[in-house]
């Protein structure tokens, strides 16, 4: 039997009006210490998005979360955070923040498997 490893996930979420709270889920972003695995993944959902905000810029939209997927890379490309050891990265991409792209609260789990659950996640949360 496979060893289950502790995991940390959140939701990505767009918020078009932060004052107004609502939001719509697109993406998801996992961190396990112990297997070393920091990823997110995301589905724009354009009509849906563009049905509950017209006046969102969906390609500002697309570079945040492309952002977010360069800072868990890691390297250069992610920028002076994606020099960050994972767990740092994880913490500061799931810090609160009052953006157009925000994340929930961290949740913790158990997995075999930390990339399927990802995508599990994203069924889930988001498809």
């Amino acid at each position: 039997m496979q060893e289950k490893h502790l995991f940390e996930y959140a939701v990505l979420r767009v918020m078009p009006r932060v004052e107004r709270e609502e939001f719509l889920n697109v993406g998801v972003i996992l961190y396990c210490a112990s297997q070393g695995f920091l990823q997110t993944v995301f589905h724009l959902d354009e009509p849906r998005l563009r049905a509950f905000s017209a006046e969102l810029d969906l390609e500002e939209i697309r570079e945040r979360l492309q952002a977010f997927e360069r800072i868990c890379q890691g390297g250069t490309a992610g920028g002076t955070i994606g020099q960050f050891p994972l767990a740092s990265r994880f913490r500061w991409l799931t810090a609160t923040r009052s953006t157009v792209v925000q994340t929930s609260k961290v949740h913790p789990g158990f997995c075999n498997d930390p990339a399927g659950k990802l995508e599990k996640l994203l069924a889930e949360q988001v498809l």
